[in-house]
């Protein structure tokens, strides 16, 4: 159900450690995914189908960049578009949510994952708010999960106090 009065205070944010571990798993998940892409292709040679892993040994160093970023974006915006949540952030149990507490829609996971192209922005929410660029940015913020869930639990009996249910 949505309350709302709710809004994502400071005290729910992700701790700045967090950040850090989810980061170092994401970045493994990443290199996991590509592993997995280019055993995929050498698998697909073995049995004759040689073209995808052709084009891909001949791309040149921008080339293989910009595939990389596209392998990253894809990691990004899948996982967080599907559950808010990265490989990173199962482990370490924090979410994406928008300010009053909701999911956030495509779009804003889309602008959160190209933010995290801007150069540096896997440092940025070591800063004093604790918000990355792509959190800003995207107007998201990155939650640990057992305070948030606690924090809209209380939020909502809160405001269930004096209703009274339609019985049928």
């Amino acid at each position: 159900m949505n309350t709302p009065n709710f809004r994502v205070t400071t005290d729910l944010y992700a701790s700045k450690e967090k950040r850090f571990g989810t980061y170092a798993v994401d970045i493994m998940g990443y290199y996991v995914m590509s592993f997995v892409l280019g055993v995929l292709l050498g698998v697909l040679a073995l049995i004759g189908v040689e073209e995808p892993l052709n084009f891909m040994s001949s791309l040149d160093g921008l080339e293989g960049f910009i595939l990389n970023l596209f392998v990253y974006f894809i990691y990004y915006t899948v996982f967080e578009s599907l559950s808010y949540k990265t490989l990173g952030k199962y482990i370490t149990k924090t979410k994406v949510v928008m300010e009053d507490g909701t999911n956030p829609q495509i779009s804003d996971i889309l602008i959160r994952t190209l933010c995290r192209l801007i150069p540096f922005d896997f440092l940025s929410f070591l800063g004093d708010s604790g918000r990355g660029w792509h959190d800003s940015i995207s107007n998201t913020y990155v939650v640990d999960e057992r305070k948030f869930n606690a924090k809209k639990s209380n939020q909502l009996e809160l405001e269930l106090i004096g209703v009274v249910p339609i019985e049928d």
